[in-house]
C-alpha cells in the first residue's frame, strides 16, 4: 500500500485509542501525529477517575517520553498547540460499559465523530489474577466492540491481540479465527459467561470465609492458570486474550474487524528512531541479566525459534491494515500475524552469540566502575536437565541448611525462608515461560504481505 493513500485516509479522521499509556499505544500516537498532523482528533483513553487525573497521566506517562523527541523537534514551540488541538485525553476504563466514560457530552461527541477504534488496552501479565485478566482482556474487548457499534461513522475496529493465543501448537500456525467455545485440546465446556460466574462465585466464597487479601490474590492467580490449562492454553494471559477474540468474532455483527496478532514485541527498529523501548520487556530481561553477569544458566532449546518483531513494524502493520479494511462491509473479520519466525528466523543459540559479542565490545559497568566480563552460559536444553541442575545447585544445599537450622534452634530461619521463597519464585517463572522456551511453532505471515 502506498504511503500517499494512507496519509490521505488519516487526514481529517477521528481515532479512538484505548490503553493509551501502553508501549504500542504511545508509538501509534506518536506515529500518527508525526506523519499526519492533519488528523482531526486522537481520542486517547486512559484509566483514570476523572479528566484531571487522566491529563496528569498523559503528561507524565506519555508525552514526556523520549519517544516524542523527533515530533517535538519537528514542531518546536508549536508542539503544545498541536497536542492541544489534535489530542483529547479521555478518562475511562474498558472494564465498564461505554468504556467507563462519565462525561456524557464527550461520549456523544465520540459516538458522532469517531471513524476508527484501536483497542490496545490489555493486561500482559502471564501470572495475573484471573478476575483482572478476564475483565480487561476478554470482557474489556466486548465493551470496546459495544462502544464501536454506537459510533455513527465507524470504518473499522482494530483489536491488538497476541500470536501466542495459539498456545503450544507446533508447526505452521495459520491466521485463523477462534470460534466461541473452541479449545486447543478439544475439551468442551468453554464459555465466557460461565468463566465469569466461576470467578464471581469463587470470590464470594473466599470473602465469606474471611480469607486475607493475599490469599484471595494467590487463589485468583491459581484459578487462572488452572482454567487456562484445562482448555489447553499455557497461561492466563493468552487464554483471556483468546476468549476476547472469540467474543469479538461472535458478536461483531456488521462491524469491520481487524485482529492484529504480534509475536514478541521489541524496541523500535527505525521510527521515530532506532532502539526506543520502555522498561525491561520480555527478552530484554535476558539481555540485561546476561550483561550484568547475573545469568549463570539458560533454560531452553538452542534450536527454538525466537519470533521477535520491532514495535514500530507492528504499528506500521496496524495502520496499513486499518486503512486496507476501512471500506469493508458486512462484518468481515481479518486476522494478521506480525512476526518473523518464517521470514527471518532467529534461534536462541544465535541470540546468545550476539549477546556475548555485544557485551564483550560494550561491557556493562558495575557500581564499582568496573566492566562486567561475560562468557558463555550453561545451557539447560530440557526440563530434566533443569531439574537436575536445580537439585544439585540449590535443593540439596537447601536441605542441608534446613538440617543445620533445626540443629541450631532456628538460628538460620530467615536465610532458609528466603532461599525457599526464591526457589519457589524461580519454579513459578519456569512453569509460566517454559512453553515458549521450547516452542515448536512457526507463525504464517501472509495477510499483511497482501496489502
Amino acid at each position: 500500500m502506498e504511503l500517499g493513500s494512507i496519509l490521505e485516509f488519516l487526514e481529517n479522521r477521528s481515532i479512538l485509542v484505548t490503553g493509551a499509556t501502553g508501549f504500542l499505544a504511545k508509538i501509534f500516537i506518536e506515529k500518527i501525529l508525526r506523519v499526519q498532523p492533519n488528523v482531526k482528533k486522537l481520542y486517547v483513553l486512559l484509566r483514570a477517575s476523572d479528566s484531571k487525573s487522566a491529563m496528569s497521566r498523559f503528561n507524565t506517562e506519555v508525552i514526556t517520553k523520549d519517544l516524542f523527541r523527533v515530533l517535538k523537534e519537528k514542531h518546536g514551540g508549536n508542539i503544545t498547540s498541536l497536542i492541544s488541538e489534535k489530542v483529547r485525553v479521555v478518562a475511562g476504563d474498558i472494564t465498564f460499559e461505554n468504556l467507563g466514560v462519565k462525561d456524557t457530552v464527550l461520549l456523544q461527541e465520540m459516538f458522532k465523530h469517531v471513524d476508527v477504534v484501536i483497542n490496545l488496552a490489555a493486561n500482559t501479565n502471564f501470572d495475573e489474577r484471573y478476575d483482572v485478566s478476564l475483565a480487561i482482556n476478554t470482557l474489556g474487548a466486548k465493551h470496546v466492540l459495544d462502544f464501536s457499534k454506537k459510533c455513527d461513522k465507524l470504518r473499522v475496529l482494530v483489536h491488538v491481540s497476541t500470536a501466542y493465543v495459539a498456545g503450544e501448537r507446533e508447526g505452521l500456525i495459520l491466521e485463523t479465527p477462534y470460534k466461541m467455545g473452541e479449545t486447543l485440546n478439544g475439551t468442551s465446556g468453554l464459555d465466557t459467561d460461565s468463566e465469569k460466574k466461576l470467578i464471581d462465585d469463587t470470590l464470594k466464597y473466599l470473602k465469606a470465609e474471611n480469607c486475607s487479601e493475599d490469599f484471595i490474590k494467590s487463589s485468583m492467580k491459581d484459578l487462572g492458570i488452572q482454567r487456562a490449562r484445562k482448555f489447553g492454553w499455557p497461561n492466563t494471559y493468552v487464554f483471556s486474550k483468546a476468549m476476547g477474540e472469540m467474543l469479538l468474532g461472535e458478536l461483531k455483527e456488521d462491524i469491520p474487524l481487524v485482529i492484529i496478532r504480534p509475536t514478541i514485541v521489541t524496541s523500535t527498529f527505525k521510527e521515530p528512531f532506532p532502539g526506543w523501548a520502555e522498561g525491561v520487556r520480555t527478552i530484554d530481561s535476558l539481555a540485561v541479566g546476561y550483561g550484568k553477569g547475573r545469568l549463570t544458566c539458560f533454560l531452553g532449546n538452542p534450536k527454538t525459534i525466537l519470533d521477535a518483531i520491532p514495535a514500530d513494524m507492528v504499528v506500521n502493520a496496524m495502520i496499513v491494515a486499518m486503512v486496507a479494511h476501512s471500506k469493508n462491509e458486512g462484518g468481515h473479520e481479518s486476522i494478521y500475524h506480525i512476526g518473523t519466525s518464517v521470514s527471518n528466523p532467529l534461534e536462541f543459540a544465535c541470540l546468545q552469540d550476539y549477546g556475548q559479542r555485544y557485551f564483550q565490545k560494550n561491557p556493562w559497568i558495575n557500581k564499582e566502575g568496573r566492566p562486567v566480563i561475560v562468557g558463555k552460559v550453561k545451557v539447560l536444553n530440557s526440563m530434566d536437565s533443569f531439574h537436575r541442575y536445580l537439585t544439585l545447585r540449590y535443593l540439596l544445599p537447601l536441605k542441608g541448611l534446613q538440617i543445620l537450622n533445626s540443629a541450631c534452634c532456628q538460628y538460620f530461619q530467615g536465610t532458609y525462608l528466603d532461599m525457599c521463597r526464591k526457589i519457589k519464585y524461580v519454579m513459578r517463572l519456569v512453569e509460566l515461560y517454559s512453553p515458549y522456551l521450547f516452542f515448536k511453532g512457526y507463525f504464517f505471515v501472509c495477510a499483511v504481505m497482501m496489502i
